[in-house]
């Protein structure tokens, strides 16, 4: 049973920031810290990531493990028997049929978002919220450059050209002409 009377509940839950949340603004920072430069909510792209970096074609979304169902099984059917809850993620046995499609609505939408922008050559890179808490906050930050890191090595990566061993005798070199001069 809810403790809160449902104004109290709707005034709490309408408070909640879609941008600028603490779990963004700790990977925006350890971020910036490690040299990358980003772009805020992207309004062109789908989704409008929480940060893009188009050096690296990739974007970031940072998700709340409760409104984007962290590690919860959802049926694809409307059966709400078959929910299992995860550690960092408790659907509310309160209004439960209404949490458990907005969740699944939720998971739909991230990833035809991500999809989208796979088909557009962006890299996609989900950060739970879990993740950062201050036990794994830093080893997930370092995942993130690493990965970022990876991307762009890939992206750039130089074609080497093996250069034959041995030379062919009827091929001129650089500096000599490639035919005799005429004489008159």
């Amino acid at each position: 049973m809810d403790k809160l009377s449902a104004e109290q509940r709707h005034k709490n839950m309408a408070a909640i920031r879609g941008k600028d949340t603490k779990p963004e603004i700790i990977v925006r920072r350890g971020l910036w810290k490690r040299g990358f430069r980003y772009r805020l909510n992207h309004k062109r792209l789908p989704g409008h990531p929480d940060l893009v970096l188009r050096k690296y074609r990739t974007c970031i979304f940072v998700n709340g493990c409760f409104w984007h169902g962290h590690e919860v099984s959802l049926n694809t059917e409307n059966e709400i028997l078959g929910i299992k809850n995860s550690e960092c993620c408790k659907i509310p046995k309160t209004n439960r049929e209404f949490w458990v499609a907005k969740i699944r609505r939720n998971q739909e939408r991230d990833k035809e978002e991500q999809r989208r922008l796979a088909e557009m050559g962006w890299h996609c890179i989900t950060v739970w919220e879990c993740q950062l808490k201050t036990k794994k906050r830093e080893e997930t930050l370092d995942s993130i450059a690493f990965t970022l890191n990876h991307i762009w090595l890939q992206d750039h990566q130089v074609e080497i050209v093996s250069h034959p061993q041995e030379m062919d005798s009827e091929m001129p070199l650089a500096a000599e002409p490639l035919e005799p001069p005429v004489k008159d």
